[in-house]
């Protein structure tokens, strides 16, 4: 009878330890695929803040909180199943959609670039209340970019385990939608309260050091946010084109792929110190180089053939409405002191000569 029960604690040790090595290469990849999907989250994080804007400091995070839960549902009720299905019965198919994506991610990478140097950048808007219809309107945009973004990163951490059977990819996926989710929104929200907290800390903390530091995180956060936009931009060109030198590698044409790759293994045999990190820079570049140059004929098309005006004109009219705007409130504000009086200091008596 004891025999009997020792033999069956034995068995459930057993089993504990295939749980736990399961658990374990589930893990593993999960982790392998967020790497992978490390770029796309990068510029997921860096275009996240900007639908805060203009809106009140404590509808910041509540704003935050929602987009957050459209990015989950889009990852899990919408991506998550679509891929599955993909990778079960049609995949051969995720190759060219990856491509398609990293083409999508080259061309915003390209379009940035070429707007920094054209000065085609957004015109700045003047921050104004902001109703619920508004920011409902705020939160579906927001969350739509998302689905492009999300859709990419499930993808590609999709393709890092497509060997591992359909259960495990759908738990992997599943890892890799929440833990990817609660990272990108979970530093959004701090980084759209960095400059809150450091105004509080600059205004209430009682030491001396405190309030330094709290302005100097206040007059920080412009350039950390233009860093985050800086590195979201080159990541978007690397992630992009080395998607699409493995793509068309895959596809049969190798010349690419095989340039980029003997030009890493040049630079890590040249430099045997941090060798690996200098094939990876090399490689990263080489990838990077593909995809702006990708990225630079998708904007020349859109941008300067006779068929692609669309974005400069929606940018034209968005310019038009921005300066609508401040010549509106600059009339408001024109207004407000004539009925209070005119010109400063015209109804004070004490000024009448």
């Amino acid at each position: 009878m004891s025999g009997g029960f020792f033999a069956l604690l034995d068995d459930v040790a057993t089993l504990v330890k295939v749980a736990s090595a399961s658990i374990d290469d589930v893990g593993a990849a999960a982790g392998r695929a967020s790497a992978k999907a490390a770029g796309v989250v990068i510029d997921d994080t860096a275009v996240t803040p900007q639908y805060v804007q203009g809106l009140a400091a404590k509808r910041e995070l509540p704003i935050v909180k929602q987009i957050a839960k459209g990015s989950l549902v889009n990852k899990l009720c919408f991506i998550l199943p679509a891929a599955l299905l993909l990778s079960q019965f049609l995949p051969w198919l995720l190759t060219p959609i990856l491509m398609l994506g990293g083409t999508f991610l080259a061309f915003e990478g390209a379009e940035k670039l070429y707007e920094k140097l054209s000065g085609h950048t957004e015109p700045e808007v003047l921050a104004t209340e902001i109703g619920p219809e508004q920011e409902k309107k705020m939160v579906s945009g927001a969350v739509r970019t998302d689905l492009i973004l999300s859709a990419e990163i499930m993808v590609i951490a999709l393709n890092e385990v497509t060997d591992e059977p359909f259960l495990s990819r759908a738990i992997i996926l599943v890892v890799v939608a929440i833990g990817i989710t609660l990272l990108v929104y979970g530093v959004v929200g701090l980084i759209v309260k960095a400059d809150d907290f450091g105004l509080m800390l600059a205004t209430k903390a009682r030491s001396t050091f405190g309030r330094r530091f709290g302005r100097g995180l206040v007059k920080s956060m412009p350039g950390v946010l233009a860093t985050i936009g800086a590195v979201g931009t080159v990541a978007m060109l690397w992630v992009g084109g080395h998607i699409l030198l493995v793509g068309l590698d895959d596809l049969g044409w190798h010349a690419p792929y095989d340039l980029v790759h003997h030009v890493e293994v040049a630079a890590h045999d040249a430099v045997p110190v941090a060798a690996g990190a200098v094939g990876w820079l090399v490689n990263t570049a080489g990838s990077a180089v593909f995809g702006l140059v990708v990225g630079a004929v998708v904007v020349l098309v859109l941008h300067l053939l006779p068929f692609g005006h669309g974005k400069d004109e929606k940018h034209a009219e968005a310019e038009a409405r921005g300066k609508a705007h401040r010549a509106q409130d600059v009339a408001n504000q024109a207004g407000g002191r004539a009925e209070g009086g005119g010109t400063p200091g015209a109804g004070d008596p004490g000024q009448a000569s």
